[in-house]
């Protein structure tokens, strides 16, 4: 199996070379699914990411529901601080962080953590066991074995794989959601 290093860096390119309308189609196709989803239906406090480096973009998602309250995060140091941003002012409420990420303005009010009904987790990879590959830098290594919400990979469907490497820090994810499908672990 290879190193989550080489691995990471492979997908990265691939997802790279994902031609523009064809990510926006996978990405409002992903929103699509979501939307339909119960459990998406159902919940009121939803933690979510911005797109970056051609991640499956959220936005179609949270404009067609912007009375949910809906939390983004700001790397602080070592640690991921998640602040409600209202939709209809989303423009105005985010900067662009230290990696280069969109993230709130530090002057917004922080979410609820003990109330958080969905995490929509970015990823670079998903498998079937439920383990995701992230970038690498362990923000959501440190923060989710104490986060409260359905935890949920958000990914487009080429990258959900058979097997991925893990170590015993890896939080398993309860559900991936893809373009083309929703998997419960």
């Amino acid at each position: 199996m290879l190193t989550k290093k080489h691995l990471r860096q492979t997908i990265l390119r691939q997802r790279c070379q994902i031609p523009s309308l064809t990510w926006q189609q996978k990405s409002q196709a992903l929103a699509y699914r979501l939307s339909h989803w119960h459990l998406f239906q159902e919940a009121q406090n939803i933690l979510a990411f911005t797109s970056f480096r051609q991640e499956p973009d959220l936005s179609f998602l949270w404009n067609q529901f912007p009375n949910k309250n809906w939390g983004f995060s700001r790397c602080v140091g070592q640690d991921l601080i998640w602040h409600q941003v209202a939709i209809a002012d989303f423009d105005l409420s985010m900067q662009s962080g230290s990696y280069g990420i969109l993230e709130p303005k530090p002057d917004l009010n922080l979410m609820d953590l003990q109330s958080i009904d969905l995490i929509l987790i970015a990823a670079v990879a998903c498998d079937r066991n439920g383990y995701r590959l992230g970038y690498g830098g362990g923000f959501y290594d440190r923060w989710l074995p104490k986060a409260k919400g359905r935890k949920v990979g958000i990914i487009f469907d080429e990258f959900y794989l058979e097997e991925l490497p893990n170590d015993p820090w890896d939080v398993k994810l309860e559900a991936i959601a893809t373009d083309r499908q929703l998997v419960f672990i």
